[in-house]
């Protein structure tokens, strides 16, 4: 990991020089570019994060959740072998006021996929969303997306996962559609054949909860993306 993290400090600086040529080209060939980044979010590293944030002139900004102190809950699967249901729920738990925490920093646009957390243990989690604690958790986790004017990430890397299913699931895309979250897809694309992936399936599984239009960020302004739109629903 450390050998990682220094080979992606060192290049990233070219990559973005590289990404903003493409975006300056593309304005001329009418293509357009745009300059994005992930950030992890943990809790307390907040002043961390506004730096990476701020370092460059992103068109958006994702913040996610991977990590709940220096554990990495979507890593290997066999981790999660040793919490017995009480403890999984607590996980869960955890991550909802994670994410509201996440959203009032207000450093990000879209909120990444909304139930990462289900990855390795779907059958548990689905039983968690049935807990009387569950739902009032998670929608305090989607009224701070929809406060802080960002957007829910639906996501086809779920179907690529162990979970085998989109992110956020049903429940919550539900309850998104009721508290009125504006939506952004992704596809968590870590290869050259996954950009995109599924796109037209997730926009039809928006459609069924209402959903007519994703969003894109351009500078930090959201533009509307309707479903009708040449290569949404086609």
């Amino acid at each position: 990991a450390t050998d990682y993290q220094e080979k992606l400090r060192a290049a990233f600086s070219q990559y973005v020089a590289e990404v903003c040529a493409l975006r300056d080209r593309g304005r001329e060939e009418g293509i357009m570019v745009l300059l994005g980044l992930e950030v992890d979010y943990v809790a307390g590293q907040e002043e961390f994060a506004a730096a990476l944030c701020q370092e460059y002139p992103y068109d958006y900004i994702i913040g996610g959740l991977h990590f709940q102190g220096t554990w990495g809950f979507d890593g290997p699967s066999g981790e999660w072998s040793g919490l017995n249901r009480a403890a999984r729920y607590g996980v869960y738990a955890r991550y909802y006021q994670d994410l509201a925490r996440m959203c009032h920093t207000g450093l990000f646009h879209i909120a990444a996929h909304p139930d990462l957390v289900k990855i390795h243990s779907v059958a548990d989690f689905t039983a968690w969303l049935d807990t009387p604690e569950a739902l009032p958790l998670v929608r305090t986790a989607l009224e701070a997306i929809k406060a802080q004017g960002m957007a829910m990430e639906i996501s086809s890397a779920g179907l690529r996962k162990d979970c085998h299913e989109i992110y956020p699931g049903p429940v919550i895309m539900g309850l998104a559609a009721e508290v009125g979250v504006r939506i952004s897809f992704g596809a968590d694309a870590h290869c050259t054949n996954t950009p995109a992936y599924a796109f037209d399936a997730l926009a039809r599984y928006a459609a069924s909860y209402g959903y007519t239009e994703s969003t894109l960020f351009v500078g930090g302004t959201p533009h509307p993306l309707p479903f009708t739109q040449p290569g949404i629903l086609g």
